[in-house]
């Protein structure tokens, strides 16, 4: 595996420098300020590039952008409203200026309003760090209290709603602000949470947007955009939704392994992709991460590995982003299917048999714990997650039996 790492531009408390001591061999990265729909031009794209390939001495860092995490999709283009068709042709402007940066791996999602969803950013946990935590009764508060969602309430089973109504009536006026501000937090790299209202107004906005309707709003994207990357050399990567199951109404279309296959199916495509993403599908119970990189890897562009401990094995339960080898799932025969994936596209003569990786989130321990980094992202936590993964792959790679 190619081993990378996240970075959000010059503002992220993580340098360049850190990286290189972390011992990453390349970088993702994206152009978070420029707007959703708008075309990302060659400048800001070598801005970027020129930024990651600086240290903070001036020197060369000889490390350079390998992943785009993420070439975001509007609401526009997912709702099929206002300029949605205008977003699409700028997407492909996007798309060619990004081949003509020299990069070729392009992650995105498809998740309506929300790119991901906590209650809490900073969860407590028994070692006395903290982790990112997604609690179903915390989320009724909001959905039902809070936002007073239209039909919310028939969401929830009785137990949640229950509940939920005795932890409203528990929380101050600022707690209540808070986890408003945890549950609508933007895209990962972005400035501000979005407002209630205009939460409210996104929702007013999808409407009766079925999970149909939305896979074929989905299937019309990967019909357009699909071909343009494929004619450019480029492999798009689907990241999967977070959590991975329906919340607020909304519909949910990436969010287990058949639905991964009917996707790619619809657009066959080498440039048609996955981003393995263990922590988000992790989350699921029915979800087999092993096997899904067993029968699928041939498709996966993009790795992010973490790991999730749930509360209990209800579909859309509770849990919080755990230790790399510390959740429920097993990373080592997760990492052992990736590497024996590795080892068939060498063996078939693919380019791109190496695929890159990234310690996905991290907990905030020792000096993180006072850093207040992006919420997920602290340097020593994912380091600390790198340098497990690394001593799996190692040992995995060096086995003297091979893998099984």
């Amino acid at each position: 595996m190619r081993q990378t790492w996240r970075w959000f531009g010059p503002a992220d408390i993580a340098s360049i420098d850190d990286m290189l001591q972390a011992g990453v061999e390349g970088v993702v990265s994206a152009l978070h300020h420029v707007p959703n729909g708008v075309v990302w031009s060659l400048e800001e794209i070598a801005k970027r590039q020129q930024q990651i390939a600086t240290r903070k001495d001036g020197s060369p860092s000889g490390i350079a952008w390998e992943v785009i995490e993420s070439l975001p999709v509007s609401e526009d283009i997912k709702k099929q409203k206002n300029d949605w068709r205008q977003h699409i042709e700028n997407y492909k402007l996007s798309l060619e200026n990004v081949a003509r940066s020299g990069l070729e791996v392009v992650c995105y999602n498809f998740m309506p309003v929300l790119d991901w969803t906590r209650t809490e950013l900073r969860y407590r946990v028994a070692s006395g760090g903290t982790a990112m935590r997604f609690d179903i009764n915390d989320f009724a508060v909001f959905d039902i209290h809070i936002l007073q969602r239209r039909g919310a309430a028939e969401d929830f089973s009785e137990d949640v709603r229950t509940e939920a109504a005795r932890r409203f009536q528990g929380l101050s006026d600022e707690q209540r602000k808070v986890l408003a501000r945890n549950v609508t937090m933007g895209l990962p790299g972005s400035t501000e949470s979005l407002t209630i209202q205009e939460v409210q107004a996104h929702l007013d906005e999808y409407g009766h947007i079925s999970p149909d309707q939305l896979r074929r709003h989905f299937v019309d994207f990967l019909g357009e955009v699909v071909p343009v990357a494929e004619k450019l050399g480029l492999r798009l990567c689907c990241h999967p939704d977070d959590p991975p199951f329906p919340l607020l109404g909304l519909p949910r279309v990436m969010s287990t392994e058949a639905d991964y296959v009917y996707m790619t199916g619809m657009v066959e495509s080498p440039a048609n992709g996955i981003t393995l993403c263990s922590g988000s599908l992790g989350a699921r119970p029915d979800n087999d991460l092993p096997g899904m990189m067993r029968r699928l890897g041939d498709k996966v562009h993009f790795l992010h590995l973490r790991n999730v401990k749930k509360d209990n094995d209800s579909l859309a339960g509770s849990f919080f982003e755990a230790e790399h080898l510390g959740g429920d799932t097993d990373m080592v025969a997760l990492i052992a299917a990736i590497i024996a994936e590795e080892r068939k596209r060498r063996a078939a003569g693919r380019a791109d048999w190496q695929i890159p990786m990234r310690p996905d989130h991290g907990q905030d321990i020792l000096d993180d714990l006072g850093r207040r980094s992006q919420p997920g992202y602290p340097t020593i936590g994912r380091l600390k997650g790198l340098a497990e993964l690394r001593g799996i792959m190692t040992a995995l790679e060096h086995a003297e039996f091979g893998l099984r």
